[in-house]
């Protein structure tokens, strides 16, 4: 026999799946319970008080061979009866007495009188194992456990608190607008609620095709509860876990499967034990006939026995029975339940009108089954869950704990000066745009990098000294009011992208843009619609910077922005073929395309008659015939033909009489032509790592150049006709083969950086104490060599000077 906590162990939920459990499998519990204690009730007193008292039926001499009676009930009128008060003597002992009783038992009794208790109690564990079964299978049990853990600390969260607490004060302001006659907003507000998708009530601004949408400005209301830092970061954990669970349980029902298999399961059981129970109710009786056929042991061949137990069985069999039925309608009205209702879809309508979190997504099969079980318990508990579905609440968790951790104080920190003497704030891979941020009034140069979900406020109106802008993998939110402000005051803005979609279309309305960068990829198919036309719009824009991977230029480009005065476009080594738009951008003056795999300088060039400087670095530009044709470029002054792979330079470049600047550096030039040393106004020559042998003498009449750049060559001599060019001020002659430095070197008066290391010099000339401006910080060579001068001229070279050097242009 069961022991009452033996059986009870089956029912051993643990008590936070109550939440699992709805009143039906509540009820169904405590009947389980009841019908257990009749169970035992039943099989306690059948141990200790079942049994059967037996005695023969006496047959009169006449009819002694008469058949016996077979009725429930003996004949008595075949019994001889007497008026003896004594009764009539049966001539049997205690012993025969207690062998009749006990095998009349087994014989006369019917079985379900013998068993009933015993039915009962398995029929209740079976019930009980059905009705609990999908907490313990291990497919489901996991699942279960994870969702009441995560349900559970979701519901006592403070950020649930928090936000549902903002939402009630946001509702309560708007109402209260709304009675004092406020409800009409200013038309860039936004009134959705759904800050992650547009809907019908976010008013657009359309300009060019393109559509400007303003995000909701954030309302100031008192907050609630205060949410620490370790609040924060319990919650961003809760978000992870519920995405996770929902990507895990989202995709199949099992549980909801397993469940109505139990239903199921309970039903066919109580159907069966309703059918059975009923046909052997009236079997149950008090008294009994038994024929034991022991005649030639005790003398007697029928007996009449008693249960003193079938008046009791009979009322707890009753009793059982009204169990089984208000079970199983309660099961009944399960499946009802069950079936009537999608229990696999779930939505949070109500939950989505009630709050600002528009976005609680819907969900399905078991993930939605376990929310429909859950409200049988507390709708609450799924309102407060669907708080960490939504992604504008996990952004405004994001926002608190963000603006919790980047103070002003620790922004502040993070401002540099940048190469041109800007303050700099570079924020990298963070949830969000700190609001301190916009209290750095003197700020001039805001770099914003990979920060998903950046939001820029109409608080930036503050910074007036902001006026360039970058945007790295940022596709960044602006209010209208921030809009407004960022139109007027931006003059540089960069873009960083993977995809041109990526480039926010507030961007294209920039009137007052003076410099806009763009980086990423513009040649996929997904990009045909490139939207570049839309810089019609920017008519201030002088300066368009391209590093990408295009075929062609864009003819919309050259369309749109005739006002351009500078064009850059880096490839990555895509061949750039077609450049005929390029004629008609006759305003340019500064014009880069480097990395494009050109072979030849390209005609359309030509046509740019207002061109001043053209860069053509990292091609493979093998012969430049064409640059007689430079000659109708007249203001063309600086020419940049570096890394390339230019085998020589042809005479016609005299022809470029206004040339101010030649780089040739990393080519394969073996020679300086005498035309080159014919431009007098050049200024500035650089030959570097060359195969250059000889400095021609006519370099002496360059009497305008000022830097000289011949760094990786194979000069070994030095002509005196250099140091004519009294105007120089630096001069590369490293990594060649010199040997000496003549000590004419005086003559270069204004000489302020010099670089001779990885020659094969014994020494240097005294002499270099004569250039006055040159410093040892200017002078490039080994120590050594430095080491060998004579001490007066190491004084004079070690001298502080106020006056910087030239490194270059």
């Amino acid at each position: 026999m069961f022991t009452l906590a033996e059986v009870a162990s089956l029912n051993d939920i643990q008590p936070t799946y109550r939440i699992l459990k709805p009143w039906w499998d509540v009820f169904m519990d405590y009947l389980a319970v009841v019908m257990l204690m009749v169970a035992i009730f039943a099989g306690t007193m059948q141990l200790t008080k079942d049994q059967v008292v037996c005695l023969p039926v006496l047959q009169s001499t006449v009819n002694s061979k008469a058949q016996p009676s077979t009725s429930g009930k003996a004949d008595f009128t075949t019994v001889e009866t007497t008026t003896d008060s004594s009764g009539r003597k049966t001539n049997l002992d205690f012993q025969q007495y207690v062998f009749i009783n006990q095998m009349c038992y087994h014989l006369a009794l019917p079985w379900y009188s013998k068993y009933f208790p015993y039915l009962v109690l398995i029929h209740t564990i079976i019930l009980i194992v059905s009705s609990n079964f999908w907490f313990k299978y291990p497919k489901t049990c996991s699942k279960i456990e994870h969702f009441v853990s995560i349900l559970g600390k979701c519901f006592e969260s403070p950020w649930t608190t928090k936000a549902l607490s903002e939402t009630a004060c946001e509702d309560s302001e708007e109402n209260k607008q709304r009675l004092t006659g406020a409800q009409s907003l200013p038309k860039y507000v936004s009134t959705s609620s759904d800050e992650g998708s547009p809907s019908a009530s976010t008013p657009m601004i359309t300009k060019s095709g393109f559509k400007f949408s303003a995000d909701k400005p954030m309302i100031e209301v008192p907050s609630v509860t205060i949410l620490d830092k370790k609040d924060g970061e319990q919650a961003k954990a809760l978000f992870e876990k519920v995405r996770k669970f929902r990507a895990h349980v989202e995709d199949s029902d099992l549980i909801y499967k397993l469940y109505v298999g139990q239903t199921v399961i309970k039903t066919v059981k109580f159907i069966f034990i309703l059918c059975y129970t009923a046909n052997f109710v009236n079997t149950i009786s008090f008294e009994h006939i038994c024929n034991p056929k022991v005649e030639h042991l005790i003398g007697y061949t029928q007996f009449e026995c008693t249960h003193n137990m079938a008046y009791m069985l009979k009322k707890l069999l009753i009793s059982y029975i009204s169990l089984i039925c208000v079970y199983g309608f309660i099961c009944l009205y399960t499946l009802f339940w069950l079936f009537r209702i999608p229990l696999k879809e779930y939505s949070f309508e109500k939950v989505r009108e009630e709050s600002s979190f528009s976005d609680i997504p819907d969900v399905k099969n078991d993930f939605a089954f376990l929310l429909h079980m859950v409200d049988q318990y507390d709708q609450l508990y799924s309102k407060r869950f669907g708080v960490f579905l939504s992604e504008v609440s996990e952004n405004k968790l994001r926002e608190i704990s963000l603006n919790h951790e980047w103070t002003f104080e620790k922004l502040r920190q993070h401002v540099s000066r940048n190469a041109q003497d800007k303050q700099e704030l570079h924020l990298f891979m963070l949830s969000g745009v700190p609001d301190a941020v916009f209290d750095l009034t003197d700020l001039d140069v805001l770099k914003l990098e990979l920060i998903p979900e950046a939001k820029i406020p109409a608080k930036i109106s503050q910074m007036t000294n902001l006026q360039e802008l970058h945007l790295c993998h940022c596709p960044a939110k602006v209010e209208q009011t921030a809009f407004s402000f960022l139109r007027d005051h931006l003059r540089c803005l960069h873009v960083k992208f993977t995809d041109v979609a990526e480039i926010p279309a507030w961007v294209y309305l920039l009137k007052n843009l003076r410099e806009l960068y763009l980086i990423g990829n513009l040649n996929s198919e997904n990009n045909k619609m490139i939207g570049l036309e839309s810089l019609r719009e920017l008519r201030h824009l002088k300066i368009l910077h391209v590093k990408s991977n295009l075929t062609k230029i864009p003819p919309n480009i050259t369309d749109v922005a005739p006002h351009l005065t500078k064009l850059v476009i880096h490839n990555d080594g895509t061949k750039l073929v077609v450049l005929n738009s390029l004629k008609k951008m006759t305003n340019v003056a500064e014009l880069e395309l480097q990395n494009c795999e050109l072979e030849r300088i390209p005609h359309a060039i030509f046509s740019l008659s207002n061109l001043q400087e053209l860069d053509l670095k990292s091609n493979s530009i093998r012969t430049i015939e064409e640059i007689i044709s430079f000659q109708h470029l007249k203001r063309l002054t600086c020419l940049k033909l570096w890394h390339n792979k230019i085998v020589n330079i042809p005479s016609s470049i005299t022809h470029i009489k206004n040339l101010e600047s030649l780089y040739l550096s990393n080519n394969k030039l073996e020679s300086l032509p005498t035309a080159v040393f014919s431009l007098q106004k050049l200024r500035c020559l650089d030959v570097s790592y060359n195969s250059i042998a000889l400095i021609p003498v006519e370099i002496g009449l360059l009497q305008n150049l000022q830097h000289f750049h011949i760094t990786g060559n194979k000069i070994d001599i030095l002509p005196k006709q250099l140091f004519k060019c009294v105007k120089l001020r630096t001069l590369n002659l490293g990594q060649n083969s010199i040997t000496s430095i003549p000590d004419k070197i005086s003559q270069l008066l204004q000489l302020t950086h010099l670089e001779l290391k990885g020659n094969c010099l014994d020494r240097l000339p005294a002499t270099l104490g004569q250039c006055q401006l040159l410093r040892k910080s200017g002078l490039v060579v080994e120590d050594h060599l430095f080491d060998a001068l004579p001490s007066e001229v190491k004084e004079v070279l070690n001298q502080d000077t106020s006056i910087p050097f030239a490194n270059g242009i």
